[in-house]
């Protein structure tokens, strides 16, 4: 189902699609390839829609925390928006005091995507980034899917590129999840998480990481057995206090996200080797039904390759070579 979104200042016409089945409903947006809402089913049958999100097209042309977001062509922080690949040095636009963040402010989610497929399971999204674009190298043709399996209750999220030159593909998706339904924020730090890492990646005071692994054995970073996201979230332990709670590359590609009251269970697999846990430490956003999304109201469980893994080589490296195809693949399962 189409329907028309709204207009911009600069003539851009956004329309919404929704997509359905196994008791799932996706609304995506064809603006910055956008998850808008997610309607899933409780213990009872009642559908919630449980991401964050905006009323309007405008809300995610104005918006500057991410709701919903496609990130590319590269997520999270790069240290000193540049980098080095084949010899020549790539400089990209700082964003954030001397770094970047999330490929910006020139972002894929404030572009109008093109439709290249549609029916009532699936929508893909294409967009072209020039060589240059963003500052990376290389003419890229990108394309997001979106599509629900309705045989296990999963929406998956597909990202594929190809480029004639070198260059970083680490592309995600930025949905903020509160399984309690997005209209009660006072509950997405009472649900539980498990996030089957070993180590994960300190990161200085911006948020850059260090270079360490470190293990999480004995920390509040320590979620490979369930447990309420609030309850270590405050502890003193320089890591958190450094980004104001959770904000961490946790090595492994995965997570499970529970709400004890509505049963609601979201088990997050990925092609990636890490996910960036982020709780929301800087939410501040009027959202759906002109809600109040504060601090802490939601959680973003972001599958990606380490942050600024293009400056540490003993890392996975988020290069793809000229003529290669990238993929990448999150995939949301809902139970109860």
């Amino acid at each position: 189902m189409k329907e028309k979104f709204g207009s911009l200042p600069n003539g851009i016409e956004a329309s919404l699609f929704t997509i359905q089945g196994g008791g799932l409903k996706a609304v995506i947006s064809d603006y910055g390839a956008t998850l808008v809402s997610l309607y899933v089913p409780d213990r009872a049958g009642n559908l919630a829609d449980v991401v964050l999100g905006y009323d309007t097209v405008e809300g995610y042309a104005q918006g500057s925390v991410y709701l919903g977001a496609t990130v590319g062509r590269s997520a999270n922080r790069i240290a000193g928006s540049q980098f080095q690949l084949g010899g020549k040095t790539f400089r990209l636009n700082a964003n954030e005091g001397d770094n970047n963040l999330h490929s910006g402010p020139d972002y894929y989610h404030n572009r109008l995507w093109t439709v290249e497929e549609v029916d009532e399971r699936h929508i893909r999204l294409g967009l072209d980034s020039p060589d240059g674009d963003q500052g990376f190298p290389g003419n890229a043709h990108i394309s997001v899917t979106f599509a629900i399996d309705a045989q296990t209750a999963t929406l998956r999220v597909l990202f594929d590129g190809l480029c004639d030159q070198d260059t970083i593909f680490n592309m995600t998706n930025h949905s903020y999840f509160n399984l309690a339904g997005h209209d009660h924020p006072q509950r997405a730090m009472e649900q539980t998480l498990m996030i089957p890492a070993e180590a994960f990646c300190p990161a200085d005071a911006a948020s850059i990481p260090t270079g360490e692994v470190r293990q999480v054995a004995g920390t509040p970073m320590d979620f490979r057995a369930p447990k309420p996201i609030g309850q270590d979230l405050h502890v003193e332990y320089e890591p958190l206090k450094l980004q104001g709670g959770y904000d961490h590359n946790f090595c492994a590609g995965g997570a499970v996200l529970k709400d004890p009251v509505s049963g609601r269970t979201l088990t997050l697999t990925s092609n990636c080797p890490g996910i960036q846990f982020y709780s929301g430490n800087f939410l501040d956003a009027m959202g759906k039904g002109g809600l109040h999304y504060g601090k802490h109201s939601a959680v973003a469980l972001e599958p990606q390759f380490y942050p600024d893994s293009i400056h540490h080589a003993d890392w996975i490296q988020p290069v793809t070579r000229a003529g290669e195809a990238y993929h990448g693949e999150i995939c949301y399962q809902f139970s109860v």
